[in-house]
């Protein structure tokens, strides 16, 4: 049993001998995170719990802004982008609890905001839940996009992360139906969940289920645009909605551009090899120096431009999503959906 299982079963358990207590969410949330605390009192030293999380969207701009905030003497962040560690029902990749506190173990006194980016998190159903339990005081960070430029630019990391193999972006969108069925999936894609670009961009449900979920005033929302025309303001107010103080900060780098293989076969043959150990033996092979060189040899690529007749595709399909999302954040988002952008 997973780690988050075993936090779902802790609180259900909680759950029957709390009679004197109203609410079964606080219930669960009370008994588990307890449970936990106890556990840390006993060992020969805490760990720093993390108590925000950056929860999406993918290709919003999450790396740039983790990056951001580690350098932030009062921050402390994961070392490790992405651990997807609360979200059960969507891709994860540390499935151990242990393993997953390691990731905060060099947090002091010091930082007073400890946290990690997962941009999985605001898609997953289970992972805002979870973390409630794991820690109720949470705060949640999360970076939009418009999704008729978020969607392509999935699809191009998706293609360099190899999980894709049609180069296309038309022809991948027209793809999602049969892939959710299983069909047509590339060899190098272990999960066809990955190539579902339509629901990974619909942000406008995802944020108002964790509005729903958390409330509003321990949720921060940014959008790239913003960030883009003014990034210390936006700056600024994140670091007021961590309670850290303004670091000074007047640059800000970009991080995890668009990205190609300058030599696909390397890639393709570091992919296949780690597919077959992962399949033997359960987790994958590390080629230290191979995989280096390959990340190295990573240049930046310029996306084609979508064309007139799929930007108003993606504008029709996306409609109602971005209309939630305004009328959720308080923003007028009606540009997003121009064809001629």
């Amino acid at each position: 049993m997973s780690d988050v299982r075993a936090l779902r079963r802790s609180a259900m358990v909680g759950e029957r001998h709390a009679g004197g207590v109203r609410d079964a969410h606080c219930r669960a949330t009370a008994g588990t995170a307890g449970s936990y605390e106890g556990a840390r009192r006993a060992g020969p030293q805490a760990v720093r719990k993390p108590n925000f999380f950056i929860v999406g969207a993918p290709k919003s701009g999450t790396t740039s802004l983790a990056a951001w905030l580690d350098e932030h003497p009062q921050v402390f962040m994961a070392p490790e982008k992405e651990p997807h560690f609360f979200n059960e029902d969507t891709p994860r990749r540390i499935r151990q609890l242990r393993e997953y506190e390691r990731l905060f173990k060099g947090a002091e006194s010091s930082h007073r905001a400890v946290g990690e980016a997962s941009t999985g998190y605001l898609l997953s159903v289970s992972a805002v839940p979870n973390i409630l339990r794991y820690n109720p005081n949470a705060r949640f960070a999360a970076m939009l996009r418009n999704p008729l430029e978020m969607a392509p630019s999935l699809h191009q990391q998706r293609l360099y992360e190899l999980v894709e193999d049609v180069s296309h972006f038309e022809t991948a969108w027209r793809l999602q139906d049969e892939r959710r069925r299983g069909r047509k999936v590339p060899s190098g894609c272990s999960n066809p969940f990955l190539l579902q670009y339509g629901t990974y961009c619909r942000v406008g449900a995802q944020v108002q289920r964790l509005l729903d979920t958390v409330g509003p005033d321990r949720c921060h929302f940014m959008f790239l645009d913003d960030i883009k025309e003014a990034p210390r303001r936006e700056w600024i107010a994140l670091l007021e909605f961590l309670g850290v103080a303004d670091d000074g900060r007047t640059i800000f780098p970009v991080e995890n551009a668009a990205k190609v293989h300058k030599y696909p076969g390397l890639a393709c043959w570091i992919l296949r090899i780690g597919a077959i150990r992962r399949k033997l033996f359960g987790r994958a092979f590390t080629f230290g120096i191979l995989n280096r060189a390959n990340r190295a040899a990573a240049i930046e690529g310029a996306r084609p431009p979508l064309s007139r007749a799929m930007r108003e595709e993606l504008a029709e399909y996306f409609r109602d999503d971005i209309a939630l999302l305004g009328n959720l954040t308080g923003r007028h988002l009606s540009h997003w959906l121009d064809a001629r952008s």
